[in-house]
C-alpha cells in the first residue's frame, strides 16, 4: 500500500565519480539504457537509437521551458538569493542565505538596486521588493544543481538549455531534453508544452513516509495545437518527468481528451499511481529519495528500476542533469 512506502525504499548508493558535473562533448552522444516494462528486460545502448523506438502514430512531447539566471549575490557579497519567481514587477519570491540576516524590513542591494524584505513565507522564502527592475540576464547566474559543486561556466549558457527552449521561467533545465539536437528533432513527430522547473525538483523527500511529503508547485501551459496532437496520437512518448507530471495532472478528472490551458501543478507521482497518458518515458538518472526517482519507479516498477540503476552504476553510466539517459517503453 502507498501509505506504507518509506523514503528509504527509494535510496541507493552512487559513487561520486559517476555524477556528471560537465556536459558531454556532443549532445547526442549520450548512452541510453532501454528498459522494457512488458518483458522486464534491460539493455545498454546509445541515444542515437531513440528514433528507432518511435512508431507510426507516436507523438514525442517535450518541455520548451527556458532556464533563466536565478542565482544572485548582494553587492557586498554577504547574501545569496535564489530568485524563484517575480509575481509582479520588481517583487521577487526568493530563497536566501543566510536567512538570519534577511528579516522583515532588512534591505539588500543587487547591481546597485535596493530591495526590502516585505514578508517571510511559511517555507522560509522571502518576498523582496526592489526599487527598480534588475537585468537578470546581466547580473544573474545559472543556478546549477548543487551536486555539480562548481560555478557555471560559459559553456553552460548554451548546454544547460535544450535546443528548443523558448519560454523563460525555469530555474533548472528539463534535462531529458538536453540530448536532442535540432536535426534529430526534425525527424520526429513532436509537440511542446511548458512547465517551469522549480528549485524543489532536486529536493529529497525527508519525511519517513512519502505520503507526508509536501510537493512543490510549478507553472505549466499546454497550447491548443499540442492538446489536439496529444488527443489524436496513438502513444505519447514523454521527454522527461516534467512532461509526464504535466500530462498526468491534466488527465486527472478529464474525460477521453485533455484540454489546453495554463495553471499550476503539485502532482506527486509514486508507486501505485495509475498513468493515463504516458506511454513511454525518456528520462535521465535521478537522485536517491527524490520525487523524480519515485515517479520512474511508479512507471516501471520499483524492482525493475532498482535493477536498471544497479546496472547503470556497474556499467559506469553518467548520472543526473548532464548525464546519460534511460528510455522506458
Amino acid at each position: 500500500m502507498s501509505e506504507n512506502l518509506r523514503s528509504d525504499d527509494f535510496d541507493y548508493l552512487l559513487p561520486e565519480e559517476l555524477i556528471a558535473s560537465k556536459p558531454s562533448s556532443c549532445r547526442e552522444n549520450s548512452r541510453m539504457m532501454i528498459v522494457d516494462r512488458n518483458n522486464s528486460t534491460i539493455r545498454s545502448g546509445q541515444f542515437s537509437e531513440f528514433p528507432g523506438f518511435i512508431d507510426e502514430g507516436d507523438l514525442v512531447v517535450l518541455n520548451d521551458t527556458r532556464v533563466v539566471p536565478a542565482r544572485f549575490f548582494s553587492d557586498d557579497g554577504k547574501i545569496e538569493l535564489l530568485r524563484l519567481e517575480e509575481p509582479e514587477p520588481k517583487l521577487w519570491r526568493c530563497m536566501v542565505r543566510p536567512g538570519k540576516k534577511m528579516r522583515v524590513g532588512k534591505t539588500v542591494a543587487i547591481a546597485g538596486v535596493s530591495g526590502t524584505v516585505e514578508q517571510i513565507l511559511e517555507e522560509g522564502e522571502r518576498m523582496i521588493r526592489f526599487e527598480e527592475a534588475i537585468d537578470i540576464e546581466r547580473f544573474g547566474q545559472l543556478a546549477l544543481p548543487h551536486y555539480m559543486e562548481r560555478n557555471p561556466g560559459e559553456e553552460d549558457r548554451e548546454r544547460y538549455q535544450t535546443v528548443y527552449a523558448r519560454e523563460p521561467g525555469a530555474i533548472a533545465a528539463p534535462t531529458a531534453g538536453l540530448h536532442f539536437t535540432s536535426d534529430l528533432l526534425e525527424q520526429l513527430p513532436h509537440a511542446f508544452l511548458t512547465l517551469h522547473v522549480g528549485a524543489g525538483t532536486f529536493q529529497p523527500v525527508r519525511s519517513e513516509h512519502i505520503t507526508d511529503h509536501k510537493m512543490h508547485s510549478e507553472h505549466f501551459h499546454l497550447p491548443p495545437e499540442s492538446a489536439d496532437a496529444i488527443n489524436n496520437c496513438k502513444r505519447v512518448v514523454s521527454v522527461g518527468t516534467t512532461v509526464t507530471r504535466t500530462l498526468e495532472h491534466l488527465a486527472r478528472g478529464a474525460g477521453a481528451e485533455i484540454s489546453p490551458g495554463s495553471g499550476e501543478t503539485d502532482i506527486f507521482i509514486y508507486p501505485g499511481f495509475e498513468f493515463r497518458l504516458t506511454g513511454a518515458l525518456l528520462t535521465n538518472f535521478h537522485l536517491p529519495k527524490s520525487t523524480l526517482f519515485m515517479l520512474v519507479c511508479a512507471f516501471a516498477g520499483t524492482k525493475l528500476m532498482r535493477e536498471a540503476y544497479a546496472r547503470a552504476i556497474a556499467e559506469n553510466f553518467r548520472f543526473y542533469s548532464y548525464g546519460d539517459c534511460m528510455l522506458i517503453v
